[in-house]
């Protein structure tokens, strides 16, 4: 049976760490790409982690390189390239440098690999994944952007940490953009199967929320030299394991909504249903009426990031 090719495009921390943990998987064969001005850089990395491999038991092949050729016919494509945040910085601040960075990489995605399912992770997310869409031209349910299960998994951690309970019983999820703007769902919130709102005042719920979308600022803000990238490649990993095995896990991801939710051709945070075709179906909610605020709210930042984008590329 044929390996999947997993090709990773920014050789960093973020993508250095999902190769890692795709390896360690034994998700695919894994190509770690970086740009010819990183010269050996991604080659050392990816021997590092092959000589891991007698020791963690994985049989993962893994070439570090520069060139687009090697990353032919890749049936999953992670985009982490871009400059990322420093302390100070918001994620729009990144805006044009990245629209122009991504850019290239889809263009490079379009000739080199037409079949992939492109994952995106730089920021601002959801104008990146609309960047690639647009260059690509690929179907959108093959271009998705990690955003949701990140934001969630914060979300969980910080309910786990309040609650004094194992993060495994915290069920949670996070619409809207991938920022100030993400919307939490109360209704679709439980500990062990309780709803939250039982367990948390909705004042304290909100403080934990409001950390939730400052979550990769707060981590920005202790590193001092980068931003995130231990939990962002945690959650790639799991979204590049439920398409290359096929395991329809609905999880929450960038998708592109036209009809749905009325969000118009843009990507914002939904539960989708994630398998071996990309996004196989997105999963309409009946929301509150402030649940609905809040989305519409978010969706309307995205269309202004997505404005701002157009105007620099």
């Amino acid at each position: 049976m044929r390996r999947a090719k997993i090709t990773i495009v920014g050789a960093g921390n973020v993508g250095a760490t999902c190769a890692h943990w795709c390896a360690a998987a034994e998700l695919g064969d894994i190509v770690l790409l970086d740009i010819p001005q990183a010269e050996d850089m991604p080659k050392g990395k990816a021997l590092d982690l092959m000589q891991a491999s007698p020791i963690m038991g994985f049989d993962s092949h893994i070439v570090g390189t520069t060139s687009y050729d090697d990353a032919r016919e890749s049936d999953v494509i992670v985009v982490t390239a871009g400059i990322a945040r420093k302390p100070g910085m918001s994620r729009d601040d990144l805006l044009g440098t990245n629209a122009k960075i991504v850019g290239s990489v889809a263009e490079h995605i379009k000739q080199s690999s037409p079949n992939a399912i492109v994952i995106v992770v730089s920021n601002p997310l959801d104008a990146m994944v609309q960047r690639a869409l647009q260059v690509t031209g690929f179907p959108p349910c093959r271009v998705i952007g990690q955003a949701g299960v990140l934001d969630t998994a914060r979300y969980r951690t910080f309910l786990a940490m309040e609650l004094g309970v194992s993060v495994e019983d915290i069920s949670a999820l996070l619409m809207g953009g991938h920022g100030d703007t993400m919307v939490p769902m109360p209704s679709c919130t439980s500990v062990g199967g309780i709803p939250v709102l039982q367990l948390i005042d909705a004042k304290r719920l909100e403080e934990i929320v409001d950390r939730t979308r400052k979550g990769g600022a707060e981590i920005v803000s202790l590193l001092k030299t980068g931003s995130a990238y231990y939990a962002p490649a945690a959650a790639v990993t799991q979204m590049v394991e439920a398409i290359v095995r096929d395991k329809k896990r609905l999880i929450p991801c960038a998708a592109y909504c036209d009809k749905e939710y009325g969000v118009g051709g843009y990507y914002v945070g939904v539960p989708v249903i994630l398998g071996s075709g990309g996004v196989e179906k997105i999963v309409e909610l009946k929301l509150t009426e402030s649940e609905q605020a809040g989305f519409q709210h978010s969706v309307n930042a995205v269309k202004e990031l997505v404005a701002a984008m157009e105007k620099l590329v």
